[in-house]
């Protein structure tokens, strides 16, 4: 039986394949009704955890910058809409989950300065969604246990510990206690898909470079969460730097378009508008 259940992993890897935003084959095994399903029940696990901002502003000011990000999104993954929550916790950290929900945590603020700063991390975070990452990770681990898989009622019938083994594998285990980052190739496409969504939106993508410096700085009494679950500072704005001039070419076709994300600047500051 066991060797049936090898053979049947093995089938399922062959037919699994698919291909990410950037042209990367990667395992999807998972249907995107099915990680969906997931997402929302993880974020509600979240949202039971974890206390809401009560600052009106403050969430309307983050609103923003994501529906300008999520107006350029193409998602191809069944989301019907996507939905925000600033949480209140200090820890720098943003998220985003398969069914299009995003949190952020109003520790961020004071590391995203700028407008433009918190667009590049939520682009970063809805790329991880759109290129399907929660589902490659998922689908890994699915073929790694031989088809001891996920059930259709999913997180309902999983105990504590499954459940979060697979929360850890969509990439929230961090809000939950359990870090496991994802993989230096899945973060780079985020990053550079979410470089191209801030773009096309109309924020300055330069400000991706000074956001990462702002996490490496914030470092200094202690790594961030977010942070240490991400690649090197120094290698990722290489990346950053060599795909920007295309992402200015973006940047520059939106401004000329009318992009002009009237956000403000964070509550709480003084300065342009973005």
């Amino acid at each position: 039986m066991r060797r049936l259940l090898v053979l049947a992993a093995l089938l399922l890897v062959a037919i699994g394949c698919a291909i990410s935003p950037l042209g990367r084959k990667q395992l999807k095994l998972i249907p995107d009704g099915q990680m969906n399903a997931m997402g929302l029940a993880a974020f509600a696990e979240i949202e039971s955890t974890i206390p809401l901002a009560d600052d009106p502003v403050l969430a309307a000011y983050v609103q923003c910058i994501a529906d300008a990000i999520l107006a350029e999104a193409r998602d191809e993954t069944g989301v019907d809409s996507w939905e925000l929550r600033v949480f209140r916790d200090e820890t720098p950290n943003a998220f985003a989950l398969p069914g299009g929900r995003i949190g952020v945590h109003t520790g961020l603020l004071h590391v995203a300065e700028t407008p433009a700063q918190l667009a590049a991390v939520i682009g970063h975070e809805v790329g991880h969604v759109l290129a399907r990452h929660g589902n490659e990770r998922v689908s890994t681990a699915y073929a790694a246990q031989a088809g001891l898989g996920i059930s259709e009622t999913m997180m309902q019938d999983m105990d504590r510990q499954e459940r979060d083994r697979y929360l850890t594998l969509l990439g929230v285990g961090a809000q939950l206690g359990v870090l496991l980052p994802y993989s230096r190739v899945q973060e780079r496409e985020a990053d550079l898909i979410g470089l191209d969504l801030m773009a096309r939106a109309g924020f300055d993508p330069r400000e991706s470079v000074t956001l990462w410096e702002n996490m490496t700085a914030a470092a200094g009494a202690g790594m961030p969460e977010f942070l240490s679950t991400h690649p090197s500072e120094g290698t990722r704005i290489r990346e950053l730097t060599g795909r920007m001039p295309s992402a200015l070419a973006l940047y520059h076709e939106a401004r000329s378009l009318g992009r002009h994300p009237g956000c403000g600047p964070p509550p709480g500051a003084h300065g342009e508008d973005d």
